[in-house]
């Protein structure tokens, strides 16, 4: 996979630092301690705003983890398309039928480090149900699902606990979504 912001030589180290300052300033907290496993999906709920995206890059910066996240590709057009990809991002097209699944799950299968960050509700608009994308993926690639939340009504964000999934989605999802319910997003109207 590609160099990103999270693994670029003297820039992440930079970065780093004044992801910490900014979190600092803006009354933030990032959640998390240093992770064993290499190998797994995040989880990056509750999506409600469009500054989601930079809590969550300040907090991924912070916390040390050189993980990719998957956006529609709306979020990548020229001239800017190469800066979404070296913050981590991967475009996927949701209008066209593809095996996005079956090719993530041979990502995984083909490193022996990859994190993949996924917002289950696919939009910041208030959803009723989560697509299931990211539980597929982890099910199939035989990798856990690392729980990472937003909680406005907290200021913090990070990471809690790891999720393994048995194969029945409809009784995981439950227990993944009863995790996410006490959690605000930054637009709790879309919650």
């Amino acid at each position: 996979m590609q160099t990103t912001v999270f693994s670029t030589p003297v820039i992440t180290p930079l970065f780093r630092l004044i992801a910490i300052l900014i979190l600092k300033l803006i009354g933030w907290k990032a959640i998390g301690d240093k992770l064993e496993c290499s190998k797994f999906v995040v989880i990056a709920a509750p999506h409600t705003s469009n500054w989601d995206f930079p809590i969550m890059l300040l907090v991924v910066l912070k916390l040390r983890l050189r993980l990719y996240w998957m956006g529609k590709h709306t979020l990548f057009p020229f001239p800017v398309g190469w800066l979404m990809k070296w913050l981590g991002g991967i475009p996927i097209n949701r209008d066209k039928s593809h095996n996005v699944v079956n090719d993530i799950v041979e990502n995984f299968n083909q490193h022996e480090d990859l994190i993949i960050l996924i917002p289950p509700e696919g939009t910041r608009q208030k959803v009723k149900q989560w697509k299931t994308g990211f539980y597929h993926i982890a099910h199939n690639a035989q990798v856990p699902i690392l729980m990472g939340y937003l909680d406005a009504s907290k200021k913090e964000a990070g990471l809690a606990d790891f999720f393994h999934t048995s194969g029945n989605l409809e009784n995981d999802m439950v227990d993944i979504r009863a995790f996410y319910s006490q959690k605000k997003g930054l637009q709790p109207e879309n919650s």
